[in-house]
């Protein structure tokens, strides 16, 4: 069976990568009265609570309802702890938020999980958790973060290379492959200990049935769960095979009896301290281990083998690298032929490891808001102040499905705005997965009755910009030319829902129902010059150009979904002209608010600003130049006279529209007025404005950056925007890395760094307008260089831009990696791929979370040949996904 084979059978996802790579300090996670989830649960205490709503691993797998997790432990007989879970700071530790402190790498993963495979790198000495915490309170906003390897913890290669692979015979039969190679010149011990326990679903007070494990003989563990096909685990090697129960050191974190002797760390108290009475002698219990003790001479390199099978097994590894080369052979042969056309090596490995990120950056998300707000019946009631705690309006949402991640460190919660990009991303390799993800979102378990799609757990009613709509037709248009047939019940079913999330948006969005919008956070974090949340104090309103144009973006999109439906069922034609005039009245509001007629476009500088309403209806700019106001560029749409032809009611509707409304129609760049081959332009940016936006975001000195565009002008780093407002001054600075502020936990930073959705927007804009204006529509790239390129040119020039954060330059050296040389060199470091959260926008370095292979996991569609323009045209005018190269 081949890789596309299995992709038809969903049983070969029931197992997958789906185990958080951190639990602790998240909301689901949180029963404090105050909300204070980063102490509630700390990396300290992790290995003694059990955890409510999901688990915690390295490397770990499990089962698609997380029941039955496998992960892997480790111990350099110097560590204070059992290695079980990845260390990090937390965002109050951190002095630039939230940080995972080790060194691991995802490098390979079909989609089905058929293979897999990663890297963590362990060191031999004790790991320097108290100096990683002491080092970075010590550092100020200013202050670049202090990283695992400037402990020194990596001198003299004192580490281990630890590759870790799966490969699956069947959908319940998982072979499991350790190979451990100790880089040191020196001999070095190492204790391993696979794990396999199951999430602790009987405490609460629901369902009280309590599976188990029991050991059968040396090597063999079985496995009893009433809902668990998979039956059995075997070791290759083992020594002594270690139990206890996933329940609570009361005792110990609380000083609390404990509900049974052979608690959660009964484990890690065995291997750290030798407490023989902390272990299950009955070898039974709900956690169990592997206990293998290795010693490693100088450059040594060993394999550990283990299987989790349905079946009773007599010879459980005969044949097992076999199964291992072809499962391997398999992967290599769906990736080549995913990237028969990519001539680079270089690039296909980039693109290989960014698919890897993608695939096990899925996750197991479980969270219930009305029981997590009222306390499970086992438990002691919470205290009163939990009624209005964080996401009390959010009753209805109840998760339990496979996700995802923005990174499962970092952010081990969903956020709905990366997930939108991160399914133009699976869409190459698994439509199927990219569809379902979008559509999640859109069920009442997800989506709230008002129509407000759910942000990420510290806040589901924070608002991100509304890109869904356009993620959903990217991926049904993408799937129809996989598949070569057109998912119209995916489609049909996406817009219905749909329908109320643009309603949300209108009724609530909408301050003073004049068609501008006032979205907040918009999940730009600090792009403001103030938080874009806050109430200001004099009854101001912030009219946001950003909030306006993805509105005007999410008409568009609405439209075009609505007449590719009407192609096959006319009633949609309707809403067609429904989103159509929502389009117009938009573009019109841009350029016409309130009785002086205020447009965010300014014409003294030709940008787009946010601005502040006053409550006597005077307006005033806040002339800072972000990304803010290029977002205009992405209400963009483009249709041929073969589709309307097609769509005689649309037709009708429109052309009364433009002939009894030329306020709006003139106001639309040139709708009337036919492009190339006989197209129409639905756009926020006539020629005129559109060129005079390029001419600053292509300007080095600005927003053109050697990888990208930057998210704020670089003008501001010599010269701070500043500006007075209620007597309370504001300024802003170019700041191209890690956030200089504490706003939004000092984690995030939109005042400079490169960020790859707007940029991947900006990219298919250029190619959307370039599709309407021809070769024809030049423009000065770079800005001041003299010499002219047209839009297909320069999307392709942005397109190499970005992906050079990730190729090797003529020095052999990756941008991204840039702050240390021997991640540059190192033959052990050097083609190991990182997808950071963003980009320092002069030197490409990687910036924030260091998994973030979700957003900027685009670089693999970015990468991706584009099509041709004969498939191009013949999903009229909509490009495929993205055509990048």
């Amino acid at each position: 069976m081949t890789e596309k084979e299995r992709l038809l059978d969903l049983s070969w996802k029931k197992w997958g990568p789906y185990v958080s790579n951190r639990q602790w300090g998240t909301v689901r996670e949180d029963y404090s009265a105050d909300g204070d989830a980063w102490n509630y649960t700390n990396h300290d205490i992790a290995e003694a609570k059990a955890y409510r709503w999901g688990e915690e691993g390295i490397c770990g797998i499990c089962d698609d309802l997380q029941k039955l997790v496998f992960s892997i432990g480790f111990w350099n007989k110097k560590d204070k702890m059992v290695k079980e879970r990845l260390f990090g700071l937390s965002n109050r530790q951190g002095n630039h938020g939230e940080d995972v402190k080790e060194y691991f790498y995802y490098l390979d993963s079909t989609p089905t999980h058929s293979y897999m495979k990663m890297l963590y790198k362990y060191p031999q000495n004790a790991f320097p958790y108290e100096d990683l915490v002491s080092n970075n309170a010590a550092r100020g906003k200013k202050d670049p973060e202090y990283e695992l390897l400037d402990t020194g913890i990596f001198d003299d290669n004192a580490y281990f290379d630890l590759f870790i692979e799966y490969a699956k015979a069947d959908a319940d039969d998982l072979l499991i492959r350790l190979i451990v190679t100790n880089k040191s010149e020196k001999q070095a011990p190492l204790v391993i200990l696979p794990s396999l326990w199951f999430r602790n679903t009987w405490r609460w007070g629901y369902d009280d049935y309590k599976p188990s494990l029991k050991a059968q003989n040396e090597g063999h563990i079985q496995i009893d769960h009433k809902d668990i096909a998979v039956k059995n685990i075997y070791a290759g090697q083992s020594g002594r095979t270690l139990f206890c129960d996933n329940e609570t050191n009361n005792q110990r974190l609380y000083g609390s009896s404990n509900a049974t002797p052979y608690c959660k760390d009964g484990i890690n108290d065995f291997v750290i301290n030798g407490n023989e009475g902390a272990v299950n002698p009955q070898n039974t219990g709900t956690k169990a281990s592997f206990f293998i003790e290795e010693t490693f001479q100088a450059g040594e390199t060993k394999v550990f083998e283990f299987r989790l099978s349905a079946e009773d097994l007599e010879q459980p590894f005969a044949g097992f690298d076999e199964l291992f080369g072809l499962r391997k052979s398999e992967a290599d042969a769906f990736y080549a032929d995913l990237q028969k056309e990519i001539t680079s090596e270089d690039e296909r490995m980039v693109q290989r490891q960014a698919f890897a990120g993608m695939l096990w950056n899925k996750m197991f998300y479980h969270y219930n808001v009305e029981k997590w707000l009222k306390g499970d019946p086992a438990d002691i009631p919470p205290p009163k102040s939990r009624e209005k705690i964080r996401n009390f309006q959010w009753k209805h949402l109840n998760n339990e499905h496979i996700i995802s991640m923005p990174d499962k460190w970092e952010y081990p919660w969903y956020a709905t705005w990366d997930l939108a990009f991160h399914a133009l991303s699976f869409s190459l390799i698994d439509p199927d997965f990219a569809k379902h993800q979008l559509k999640l979102f859109l069920f009442e378990w997800y989506m709230h009755p008002n129509g407000q799609l759910p942000a990420y757990e510290w806040d589901f009613s924070d608002v991100n910009p509304p890109v869904h709509a356009w993620a959903v037709f990217r991926v049904f248009k993408i799937d129809e030319h996989l598949k070569c047939k057109p998912d119209l019940q995916f489609l049909e079913s996406a817009f219905q829902k749909l329908l109320m999330n643009f309603t949300w948006w209108v009724n609530k969005k909408d301050h003073n129902g004049n068609n501008i919008f006032e979205g907040g956070f918009l999940g730009l974090d600090n792009i403001g010059v103030f938080d874009r949340n806050a109430v200001l104090p004099n009854g101001e309103q912030l009219e946001q150009s950003d909030g306006t144009s993805w509105m005007a973006m999410f008409a568009l999109n609405m439209m075009r979904i609505a007449l590719e439906l009407a192609l096959y069922n006319n009633i949609y034609e309707e809403m067609a002209m429904k989103f159509f005039e929502h389009f117009l009245a938009i573009a019109n509001s841009l350029d016409k608010m309130g009785d002086e007629c205020f447009s965010l476009w300014d014409e003294e500088d030709e940008f787009f600003y946010d601005a502040i309403a006053a409550s006597d209806g005077s307006h005033m700019y806040l002339k800072l130049r972000s990304i803010v106001g290029l977002i205009p560029m992405f209400a963009v749409e483009v249709i041929d006279d073969e589709m309307i032809e097609q769509l005689p009611n649309f037709k009708k509707r429109m052309n009364w529209v433009l002939k009894n409304k030329p306020e709006l129609a003139s106001l639309v760049s040139h709708w009337q007025v036919k492009g190339q081959d006989s197209k129409h332009l639905l756009s926020l940016l006539r020629g005129h404005r559109l060129k005079r936006l390029l001419y600053r975001m292509l300007n080095p000195a600005e927003f053109l950056s050697e990888y990208g565009i930057r998210a704020l002008s670089k003008e501001y780093e010599e010269n701070p925007y500043t500006i007075q407002i209620n007597g309370v001054e504001y300024s802003v600075k170019y700041t191209p890395a890690e956030s200089d502020s504490s706003l939004f936990g000092g984690n995030s930073n939109w005042r400079g760094p490169i960020w790859f959705p707007i940029n991947f927007l900006i990219i298919e804009s250029l190619q959307r307008f370039f599709f309407y204006y021809s070769p024809d529509f030049m423009v000065e790239y770079p800005t001041g260089s003299g010499k002219f390129s047209n839009l297909d040119e320069i999307a392709d020039s942005l397109s190499k831009r970005l992906s050079a954060l990730f190729l090797k330059d003529e020095n052999g050296k990756r941008p991204f990696n840039g702050q240390y040389p021997r991640f540059q060199s190192d033959p052990d470091f050097k083609d190991y791929i990182l997808f950071y959260e963003y980009f320092h926008g002069d030197t490409g370095r990687g910036v924030g979370a260091s998994h973030q292979t979700g957003w900027t996991g685009l670089i693999a569609k970015i990468i991706h040949p584009r099509l041709s323009k004969q498939v191009a045209e013949s999903e009229t005018q909509m490009p495929e996904g993205m055509d990048t190269k």
